[in-house]
């Protein structure tokens, strides 16, 4: 059942809101407890196949960190240490099962040419978010963070519909009280009102933009795939149009994510703050699927040492840390690659700045933070394309192709305006066609498609940057400041008035015609 399907906001939401807070008219732990039992339904419609895994992986994790919580009371830290290290492995074992053993397989006969036989395994939905959610929750049971253990709640914690199959990675502490608290379950005409408001714009990102990106970037990627060579505008053209087709694509979830959520009173984490604004890789990685980039930081990169032990272990770790951060995205060469390219980004941009305070450059102009933007997202689109090629060899021809070294086609009505020099544009591997993509419809529309995209990244404020008076998100309510900071200009600001309403009320509309056509599913749900 997907966020943007007729099924699920005509019936499943419907049904699950008005059952949560009629049971919390009585008991807040009943109302806990049918959202609950709606997260599994939610769960179960997907593949109910898996619907045992997912609660067998709830037990175990459960039981690991009530033992890890017995064992600390009674002040005994290696048995506490001992259960952490064998659930964490227990957990690594079963994601890595279900995702990368074939991905062995197929390595293992490439590199030594055998003929082992492909496993019939199909991917678990959501296992990468439930399985770093929990070992998150280990984690911080033998910290001594996580010390609630409601089995209700943790249920929850774990399955709540709106994280469950693509995130955000959520946190015990950010939860677990929420879930706990009386005044969730109690009807909230402010929240309701703004959590739609955020659903829709989170629909609209959805339906209305990343959809129609995909039909420029899908068709490109899959004619390298069958072995077809781009030219040069064909090349980026795909590489853009991919580029911001995952960010409206998950970005939207995650704003549809917050705005259900709120609905239900439960305000979640941010997973995205304006990333293509970022002025280095640094700052991508601070805005750009925020709640991935805190566990590895939090869970991976500061227990392999962080910056403790010199420069050299630092580049190391940060390496590392985007390696493993790479390949949980997916069982592939080229998210290895994906990853690696960003784990080099990031020890260059360290570098850097090591270099900027040892020689005690001042930071530089409008003009050079205009300079570093852009740099950042070339090197940005040049790694989506290693994310969403097939093989590295589909995305090197990519590549090569942005580089103009597969030639450049231009519309054959330039070459009269271009003379003479048209007369030398073979030798430069220039040619001139009807056909080339940015003639005719497809063309044109494709360069401005993309072009609204871009000016939406980088000109106008994130979702739950313009609601922000009215805290709709986890951070928000915790009184932590963003990337993007919390300052907004007054015109920019969302307004609940009616002709606010009024304009939610009509993209809601569009978006639901949109719907009648075609429903998709996010990309990030494969990973």
């Amino acid at each position: 059942m997907l966020f943007n399907s007729y099924s699920f906001i005509f019936v499943f939401l419907p049904i699950v809101f008005v059952s949560v807070f009629f049971l919390g008219s009585r008991s807040h732990r009943l109302a806990a407890g049918g959202l609950g039992i709606a997260s599994l339904s939610f769960y179960a419609v997907w593949d109910v196949r898996f619907l045992l895994l997912l609660l067998g992986s709830i037990a175990f994790n459960y039981g690991s960190g009530y033992w890890i919580s017995i064992f600390l009371n009674n002040k005994n830290s290696d048995g506490a240490k001992k259960i952490l290290i064998f659930s964490i492995v227990a957990n690594l074992i079963l994601l890595g099962y279900f995702k990368y053993t074939n991905f062995f397989i197929k390595s293992v006969n490439s590199i030594l040419t055998t003929h082992l036989s492909i496993l019939d395994i199909a991917l678990p939905l959501g296992i990468s978010f439930f399985t770093f959610t929990q070992i998150a929750f280990l984690v911080d049971a033998a910290r001594g963070k996580a010390r609630e253990f409601s089995i209700v709640n943790y249920i929850l914690f774990v399955t709540y519909f709106p994280h469950l199959v693509a995130g955000p990675v959520l946190h015990h502490k950010q939860m677990m009280p929420q879930f706990a608290a009386e005044k969730t379950y109690r009807l909230n005409p402010e929240h309701i009102a703004i959590g739609l408001n955020i659903f829709v714009f989170g629909l609209a990102k959805k339906v209305l933009v990343a959809d129609s990106l995909a039909q420029y970037s899908t068709p490109i990627f899959d004619a390298v795939r069958d072995g077809n060579t781009l030219m040069f505008f064909e090349a980026w053209i795909g590489a853009l149009a991919y580029t911001l087709q995952l960010y409206f694509d998950f970005s939207g979830y995650s704003d549809m994510a917050i705005g259900l959520s709120l609905i239900f009173n439960i305000k979640l984490p941010l997973n995205f703050d304006s990333p293509y604004k970022a002025k280095n890789v640094i700052d991508f990685w601070r805005r750009w699927h925020m709640t991935l980039s805190a566990f590895l930081r939090d869970y991976l990169y500061i227990s392999l040492g962080g910056n403790r032990h010199g420069s050299f272990r630092r580049y190391l770790n940060l390496m590392l840390t985007m390696l493993l951060g790479g390949l949980w995205h997916g069982a592939g060469w080229t998210f290895i690659v994906w990853g690696a390219l960003h784990g080099a980004y990031l020890m260059i941009n360290h570098g850097w700045r090591g270099l900027k305070k040892r020689w005690r450059w001042t930071e530089g102009g409008r003009w050079a933070g205009l300079s570093s933007a852009a740099i950042t997202f070339l090197a940005v689109v040049f790694a989506w394309v290693f994310f969403r090629a097939d093989t590295v060899s589909g995305a090197i021809s990519i590549i090569q192709s942005m580089a103009g070294l597969n030639g450049v086609a231009l519309p054959t009505e330039w070459a009269s305006k271009l003379l003479p020099l048209s007369q030398q544009l073979p030798f430069l591997s220039f040619e001139f066609s009807s056909l080339t993509p940015i003639s005719g419809v497809f063309g044109k529309s494709a360069l401005f498609t993309i072009a609204v995209g871009l000016l939406i990244v980088w000109t106008l404020p994130n979702v739950c940057q313009s609601l922000r008076q009215y805290r709709p998100s986890w951070e928000d309510a915790a009184g932590i400041q963003t990337p993007s900071g919390n300052e907004m200009p007054i015109l920019l600001r969302w307004k609940m008035t009616p002709v606010y309403s009024a304009f939610i009320g009509i993209l809601f509309f569009v978006c639901l015609l949109e719907l009648s056509r075609k429903s998709s599913e996010f990309l990030y749900f494969q990973f």
